[in-house]
């Protein structure tokens, strides 16, 4: 195969990925939950710290294993064909395709601050509760016009790549610089005058606004359920850097380049979020943060710097990086159904690669299945539910590093795990504290994940059955 991605086409696929609409809008729930400004850093720096444990620990996994399919293969290599067949599952009916969705739809709504009648437009269909909206469609419109593009090569989708993160990254460092020179009023010390006592302010009405009844003072496992909750966004800005192993097969010398990408990628956008958190901390107080209009954090913190016109410089900040994230997402996904088709675990068709040497028949699905979930409109609650569901594939594979270098201590490794076992046991020493606690006090985030994962288990035989018979 045509090795066509350099170290620097895959560090901007780690960052493009990463950076989606995220970090434009969790630290709302964040404030929320915590209300305090040394929680809401604290849980920033904990899931960074939590990021790039894990792609250190990945990078060794990457350096045995440098072929397409990346963590799909990582689990299927160390665990078997049927744990490897439930993160596919679990990869095509919602991790990827329903990120695929809501970044999609995050364009959509963002475009409709720069186009009104987008908002103002009756919906196309309603029924009850479910509608068809137009920011639906251009949502969908974007998923389908870049998976068109990444049918035309891999050179295509990562000219695009590199242009749309570059810009946000730029965009991103000219907000973090402005963020401290144009607030005349620093809520800074406010923010932080709280210490370490933690608040919350989560009462909603029969609509599901959010009520400012006035904060209440929570302490001991409270906060505990406090800080898992925050994490569930703090987490969800963050994943997808894993995306680069999925394309290892088209990356030029794998062994390094994957886990250099990974490395490089999670500390530049680790360190990018907790500077923008705060910019979001200097510029607004927390009622400012914790209500922001629709959780909008970052364009009411772009109205407090440029004014009016602020709205319209984020939300095409939000339009660039969401745009860009989609791409990057589209680009990866692909390759892992088209290697689980491979093993017999996916559809056939997926298997060939076009005359531009990539899976279009898998880039279709996926982009086609994506589309249905932005159609739904079901995708948020999906992912509410999948965050925790992700960061056990996370621990899963990491715990493969420990379960490899025992069972296999003379296997050839060109990149070690930095401070092993120290890294990886950091990974799921805070992987297990945030999925314990979210069962906790969060069952609605991890029972229907759970369920949608396990009802990939009698699909696994059925394929296994036939598979068998024939």
């Amino acid at each position: 195969m045509n090795k066509k991605l350099k170290l620097w086409d895959a560090t901007m696929l780690v960052m493009g990925s990463m950076i989606g609409s995220g970090i434009f809008i969790v630290s709302a729930d964040m404030m929320r939950n915590l209300g305090s400004g040394y929680w809401l850093i604290v849980v920033w720096i904990i899931t960074g710290i939590m990021t790039v444990a894990a792609a250190l620990s990945y990078g060794e996994l990457s350096a045995m294993f440098p072929k397409a399919g990346g963590q799909y293969t990582y689990i299927t290599e160390i665990f078997g064909k049927r744990l490897g067949f439930l993160y596919g599952w679990g990869m095509f009916t919602v991790i990827q395709t329903g990120t695929i969705a809501a970044v999609a739809v995050a364009f959509g709504k963002f475009s409709a601050y720069l186009f009104p009648a987008l908002n103002d437009a009756a919906p196309l269909f309603q029924s009850g509760e479910f509608k068809i909206t137009w920011i639906q469609i251009l949502g969908i419109a974007v998923i389908l016009l870049l998976t068109y593009i990444n049918t035309r090569g891999v050179e295509s989708g990562k000219l695009l790549q590199n242009i749309f993160t570059g810009s946000k990254i730029v965009a991103l460092l000219g907000l973090i610089f402005l963020g401290f020179i144009l607030v005349k009023n620093s809520f800074l010390a406010d923010n932080f005058s709280f210490d370490w006592e933690a608040f919350n302010n989560i009462t909603k009405d029969a609509k599901g606004n959010f009520l400012q009844l006035g904060w209440e003072k929570i302490s001991g496992a409270t906060v505990l359920g406090g800080i898992a909750a925050a994490m569930v966004g703090s987490v969800f800005s963050s994943v997808a850097w894993e995306n680069v192993t999925f394309v290892s097969g088209e990356i030029e010398n794998p062994q390094k380049n994957v886990v250099k990408s990974m490395v490089l990628g999670t500390i530049s956008v680790m360190t990018l979020y907790l500077l923008v958190n705060f910019v979001y901390l200097n510029a607004l107080d927390r009622d400012s943060i914790a209500f922001a209009a629709n959780d909008r954090v970052a364009v009411a913190a772009s109205e407090k710097m440029f004014g009016s016109v602020g709205t319209i410089i984020m939300a095409v900040l939000v339009m660039i990086s969401t745009f860009g994230c989609v791409n990057g997402i589209v680009l990866a996904g692909s390759r892992v159904f088209q290697t689980m088709a491979k093993d017999g675990l996916f559809l056939k068709s997926a298997i060939e690669n076009n005359k531009n040497g990539v899976p279009e028949k898998s880039l279709w699905m996926q982009g086609i299945w994506a589309s249905l979930l932005a159609l739904s409109g079901q995708y948020g609650d999906l992912l509410d539910m999948i965050s925790f569901v992700i960061v056990l594939f996370y621990m899963i594979t990491v715990f493969g590093v420990i379960y490899m270098r025992i069972k296999q201590p003379n296997a050839e490794r060109s990149y070690k795990t930095w401070l092993y076992p120290v890294t990886p046991i950091i990974y799921l020493l805070i992987g297990t504290a945030f999925c314990v606690l979210l069962f906790i006090y969060k069952p609605n985030y991890t029972w229907p994940g759970l369920l949608l994962i396990l009802i990939g288990l009698p699909v696994y035989y059925l394929i296994n059955r036939r598979n068998s018979e024939k």
